[in-house]
């Protein structure tokens, strides 16, 4: 079985450790938001000027003032603050800023980061995501482990425009948990129902397989759909 985008962002959820300052980019990363645990604080950072995002805003009470990165309405929790663009980049910039959750078109066995632009095809621009893969330490991708074409996105060197090099950490699938280290990809953890082999058939660079990886811990409701041969 392959992990749902919710299944995805649920694993991350449970790595965000007490008392960090996340700032979660569009896709799959904005959903982190419903899976934090209850009984940690963190802080979630919105490049917007929000610090302090709460769950998503229940229809029909939506303020028009409170919006994430992918323009969707968001509630604020207790103790939240609002600021200006410019300052809430200063944060990115100045490393206030403890870990980031970003999508990824492509990513590097050295932790080169592709997310921005595929070659022949518009976009609206880079937005934030070269501050935060600078800026922030702790820089996780969460994403689907192939295209829609069923092509690898976890590469030796990447084919797109680089966002920024070396500053992924860690990468969440629907296949696996993988550490980017300086030996190289380290396998954690597989989706229920998956090998080690399985991930490598679909992963274009090298994984060394850690010695203690393990199925991952999430609840069945968060199973995809099965891999096909």
């Amino acid at each position: 079985m392959t992990l749902t985008r919710d299944g995805i962002a649920y694993r991350v959820a449970r790595d965000l450790p007490e008392g960090s300052y996340v700032n979660l980019g569009v896709g799959i990363p904005i959903l982190v938001t419903a899976y934090l645990p209850p009984d940690k604080e963190i802080f979630i950072h919105s490049e917007n000027g929000i610090l302090g995002v709460g769950p998503m805003s229940v229809r029909g009470t939506e303020d028009p003032d409170f919006v994430n990165a992918s323009k969707q309405y968001v509630t604020l929790v207790p103790g939240a603050s609002l600021f200006d663009h410019a300052l809430s980049f200063a944060m990115i910039r100045g490393g206030h800023i403890t870990h980031s959750v970003i999508g990824a078109i492509e990513v590097a066995t050295n932790g080169d980061l592709a997310n921005w632009r595929v070659p022949g095809e518009k976009v609206p621009g880079v937005g934030g995501a070269m501050d935060l893969a600078f800026g922030v330490r702790n820089l996780y991708v969460a994403m689907n482990h192939v295209t829609n074409k069923g092509e690898p996105k976890i590469l030796n060197k990447c084919t797109c425009p680089l966002t920024a090099p070396r500053c992924v950490r860690r990468i969440y699938t629907d296949m696996a948990l993988i550490d980017v280290t300086p030996e190289g990809l380290v396998l954690r953890e597989v989706a229920p129902g998956l090998d080690a082999k399985a991930v490598q058939a679909r992963t274009e660079a090298p994984l060394r397989v850690a010695s203690d990886c393990r199925e991952m811990n999430v609840p069945a409701e968060f199973n995809g759909k099965k891999l096909s041969a």
